[in-house]
């Protein structure tokens, strides 16, 4: 298996640290706001990662974070914890609010067939998310490494990490920290206590603008809390144990919070957070960029509001490598949506095969579309695979001996691309009479008769079309 990784900035052959398993971290949500369709496409890329691993005979530890703390506005220590600034828009408490979104994301995540981290299992809210509240003792514990090991100081206002005490510091960017502090600003520090522009804060003092932060913890350095960085290492080395595998994000995470990430366990446990490092691309929308004041950040509500299937917008992503520019706009999840139609009646078809039906290899199927996944992930070249199937089989259908190797190909597609293809229903016994009258109704040219039966099978969500190997049913 071959992937990009970041850290070496090109395409490389996996090879995991242990020879069948891998540890995979990927970067949660933070539970202020609802996930919008750029944040999806990540979650798609992330559950298809996981899923090819898996297809390729690894056994994957996967675990995600719940940023519900810490998260402020700015990359660079300034401005409202995310949360806090959720629960003032809605008049709640920080707690319902991150119940609430947490939920949300839940929820969205079962549409979108996003399968659940696998790797932490936490017993007190139920689920296999990571939640930052959840890992305040361990963050507190790893700060007191960096503060033994000279990589963290302390001001009146928070505790520092010194990006200046890391030479590797930067390094998954390829930005110096040279370069990076010449172009910094210097208005923006507002801890005149800082040593440098670039330090980041791992916690957070109740004093000055924070005082009234309702999310508090006594730690041994005064009241407070962690800043957004620390909670994805602590909950690294806490569950999965360091260095891990691999470890994912948008490529927004490239500049700051990864190389934040990485510093912190390299500082405090003397080794690398993780082996391979993998990113995704942006969405754009309409051709611009996505924000709330365009009023083009749209949700997965917005998506099904618009009568479209979830997976249309999984397939929309899967249609697009991973590592490119995705344009969202409803043109473009129409078409989407058309070929998902266009895979279910080829689904459909596990049901009408014939004796005398077209002869396909199945299995050659299965291994071309491994290969492509294997290769970086390549979902485009996996599903033109499927094109060729679905031009070879137009208007016929399987032979009754492909059936078995057919329905392994449908399971297959369900195991590594997610679309639910497998799982499609046979008609009923009803149906199935009515398809056959329908059929002798044609052969004996009653053409009134057959068109009221295809009028009533649509009218249960089967729509029929007629082709040389007779009528082919599909549902809608």
């Amino acid at each position: 298996m071959k992937l990009y990784n970041t850290l070496k900035r090109k395409v490389e052959i996996f090879k995991p640290s242990n020879d069948d398993s891998v540890s995979l971290y990927t970067c949660g949500p933070t539970v202020y706001d609802y996930y919008h369709v750029g944040n999806l496409r990540n979650a798609v890329f992330n559950d298809t990662l996981r899923r090819t691993l898996e297809a390729s005979g690894y056994d994957t530890q996967h675990v995600m974070n719940i940023t519900d703390v810490g998260h402020l506005v700015s990359d660079s220590d300034e401005g409202d914890d995310k949360l806090e600034k959720g629960a003032t828009r809605e008049g709640k408490t920080v707690w319902v609010v991150a119940k609430h979104y947490t939920d949300a994301f839940k929820n969205d995540m079962v549409k979108m067939n996003v399968l659940s981290p696998n790797g932490y299992n936490d017993m007190k809210n139920g689920d296999n998310y990571a939640r930052a509240t959840d890992f305040i003792d361990e963050q507190i514990n790893m700060i007191e490494r960096l503060i033994k090991n000279g990589f963290a100081y302390q001001t009146k206002q928070a505790i520092y990490f010194d990006v200046t005490k890391l030479p590797s510091y930067g390094v998954l960017s390829g930005q110096k920290l040279s370069d990076k502090e010449t172009g910094a600003r210097v208005d923006v520090v507002t801890d005149i206590q800082k040593r440098n522009s670039h330090d980041f804060a791992v916690w957070f003092f109740a004093v000055g603008h924070f005082a009234k932060h309702t999310m508090q913890w006594d730690s041994p350095w005064g009241r407070g809390f962690p800043g957004w960085h620390l909670e994805c290492s602590a909950i690294i080395h806490s569950t999965l144990g360091d260095p891990i595998d691999i470890h994912t994000g948008g490529i927004d995470h490239i500049g700051t919070h990864h190389p934040n990430e990485m510093a912190q366990t390299e500082a405090a446990f003397g080794h690398q957070l993780a082996r391979y490092w993998i990113h995704n691309e942006f969405i754009l929308v309409d051709g611009t960029k996505m924000s709330k004041s365009k009023g083009n950040s749209y949700t997965l509500k917005d998506v099904t509001d618009h009568d479209f299937d979830p997976l249309s917008l999984r397939l929309l992503y899967l249609q697009a490598h991973y590592r490119t520019e995705l344009n969202f706009s409803w043109d473009n999840l129409e078409a989407a949506q058309n070929r998902l139609h266009n895979l279910h009646a080829l689904a459909d078809l596990r049901w009408q095969s014939q004796s005398n039906g077209v002869h396909f290899n199945f299995e050659s199927t299965v291994n071309h579309i491994l290969e492509r996944l294997q290769n970086d992930l390549d979902t485009p070249g996996a599903l033109a695979q499927l094109s060729i199937i679905d031009t070879t089989l137009a208007g016929r259908v399987i032979r009754t001996s492909d059936r078995s190797s057919f329905e392994k190909l449908l399971q297959f597609l369900d195991a590594t691309l997610g679309l639910d293809l497998s799982t499609r229903a046979d008609t009923n016994e009803e149906q199935k009479k009515q398809l056959l009258a329908r059929q002798k109704a044609r052969d004996e040219n009653d053409w009134t008769k057959s068109d009221e039966l295809r009028d009533d099978l649509q009218k249960q969500g089967i729509s029929v079309r007629d082709t040389e190997a007779g009528q082919i049913w599909s549902r809608i």
